[in-house]
């Protein structure tokens, strides 16, 4: 499938899907929103993808945020319906994806750049990687789930000051407040992800995807997180891969899942 705001690239298990509009610091438009839709959807499905990483091309930014003018003269109705599909086509989408996402943030990531990162299973971090969420600044708020992850992130108190500071944290401040779980040289950051990525493709899909199930429900309203961490763990005894994790650990020797 060809695309003209992204590129996307498979390789040993790994799909890496870079959003390329250097000329726009990558910000995020509708048609990019729709094309990384259908770049993970078929990621998703394939047999040939274990783990995703997403990220912007060049050095300067993974995504500078939003693109405004498509909103500019957006009324009340209009603004909803913005937020409201983006949520659905990208943001909730990665978060609820399967197949592992991480987000390997090079240069800014404000705004819906951040919300974007956010949304993925994981980050990791470039030295010069500078995020924040200036919506305020701009007479409106986070659309893309931005006060919601953010405090699961870093907790409420950062993240109502970063929110209504609209200001920056660089990336080993990000770091600190757990908004990454790495920081690398800028680089190195592709093979710190693709060597991330190499450990998880050794373990069993199917758990893996359980377990992204499992941890997304204690964020969710009205679902009892343990109660679907009990299911999920029952339903991995019918898989394949449950068999033959425990049986090439009873025979010492490295499990070979067929990821079913």
């Amino acid at each position: 499938m060809s695309y003209e705001n992204i590129l996307s690239n498979t390789y040993n298990g790994i799909t890496t899907i870079t959003i390329n509009r250097p000329s726009k610091l990558n910000a995020l438009n509708k048609a990019t929103i729709q094309e990384l839709h259908d770049a993970l959807k078929i990621a998703n499905k394939s047999d040939d993808t274990k783990v995703i990483i997403i990220t912007g091309s060049g050095e300067k930014a993974f995504v500078a945020g939003a693109d405004i003018s498509e909103f500019a003269d957006f009324d009340v109705k209009n603004g909803e319906k913005l937020a409201a599909k983006g949520q659905e086509l990208l943001f909730d989408y990665i978060e609820n994806l399967g197949t592992p996402v991480i987000a390997a943030v090079n240069g800014f990531a404000l705004g819906g750049g951040l919300e974007l990162a956010m949304a993925c299973h994981f980050r990791v971090a470039s030295a010069n990687a500078k995020m924040g969420l200036p919506e305020v600044s701009l007479g409106v708020i986070p659309g893309y789930g931005g006060t919601q992850r953010l405090p699961q992130l870093v907790g409420k108190g950062r993240a109502m000051e970063m929110v209504m500071t609209a200001g920056m944290i660089d990336a080993n401040q990000a770091l600190q407040y757990g908004l990454v779980n790495h920081v690398t040289a800028e680089g190195e950051l592709i093979t710190l992800a693709e060597k991330i990525a190499s450990k998880i493709m050794r373990n069993s899909s199917v758990a893996i995807k359980a377990a992204i199930k499992s941890i997304n429900a204690n964020y969710k309203d009205g679902v009892n997180g343990y109660k679907t961490e009990v299911k999920q763990f029952g339903k991995c005894f019918g898989t394949e891969d449950f068999t033959e994790g425990t049986t090439a650990f009873l025979e010492k020797r490295k499990a070979d899942f067929p990821g079913k």
